[in-house]
């Protein structure tokens, strides 16, 4: 096929929108290879997720902090089954919504809302810088976690004097088997890949403990040095920096996949 990106060989570690991105990138002539990394899972046990939906209902909290749009749907999704989806959306809607990116404010948008702050830059310390120009002593905040977050933001809150209510209402799973892992990362090192288009941190983690279990750390920098890296967004390109990669490809001010493909294809075409 022709087109921009004809001849550029790119592995997409995607997992939910792995066809989407695939496709937009296939549309410019590259040869994709699908490598998905991480598998999204609900919470093993639904019990807290659903004490805390019921909580936040009861009791409703001056602010909701959402990291992701994941978590989100999660939520909505557990609340749905249980027959509380209507009370739901109507607590959220008067509460104010803080959140981390595009994502979150997309699926609040698919409920009719919006975030009342959205931060910049959309990251954790994103969060803390805005709310550090507020008093939270006594202000109660609900936060919605994703799989490995770091304490930071709720060290800050609790440091503050305001009261958090943290829920974690997903978990990450392996999706590819290793052996797929571990060939995209000998591809790497020897050159045979143009570009990997990483869209959520976790996938670097889980290139990171595969190689580790393969001992082929070195392979994997090697990849990295001789792969151009793209990054969807700054909390990817902080990940793929603490990996011991340099971001090559990112989007400008819009963290979206298309944004991404269409920086993808100024850069290599």
């Amino acid at each position: 096929m022709a087109g921009a990106l004809a001849g550029r060989r790119i592995v997409v570690p995607e997992t939910r929108e792995i066809e989407l991105l695939a496709g937009m990138l296939e549309k410019h002539g590259a040869t994709v290879v699908r490598c998905p990394l991480v598998l999204i899972l609900d919470a093993a046990d639904p019990a807290p997720v659903l004490a805390w939906i019921e909580r936040f209902i009861a009791n409703p909290l001056d602010d909701l902090i959402l990291f992701t749009g994941e978590g989100l749907h999660r939520l909505n999704k557990l609340a749905t089954a249980n027959g509380l989806a209507e009370k739901f959306v109507a607590v959220l809607g008067n509460v104010r919504k803080i959140t981390r990116g595009p994502k979150p404010a997309r699926r609040l948008r698919e409920l009719g809302l919006k975030p009342d702050l959205p931060v910049e830059p959309p990251t954790t310390a994103g969060i803390i810088a805005a709310l550090s120009k507020e008093n939270l002593a006594g202000r109660r905040l609900a936060v919605q976690l994703y799989p490995d977050a770091p304490p930071d933001l709720l060290d800050f809150l609790r440091g503050a004097g305001a009261e958090a209510d943290p829920v974690l209402p997903y978990v990450y799973a392996s999706a590819t088997d290793e052996a797929r892992v571990f060939e995209a990362i000998r591809e790497m090192a020897a050159g045979r890949v143009d570009l990997i288009a990483f869209t959520s941190s976790p996938q670097l983690r889980r290139l990171q403990q595969v190689a580790r279990a393969n001992k082929c750390e070195d392979a994997l920098a090697e990849g990295f040095a001789k792969t151009r890296l793209a990054a969807v967004g700054p909390i990817v390109a902080a990940a793929i920096e603490a990996a011991g990669g340099t971001v090559a490809i990112a989007p400008p001010g819009n963290f979206h996949l298309r944004p991404m493909v269409n920086a993808i294809v100024a850069a290599l075409g």
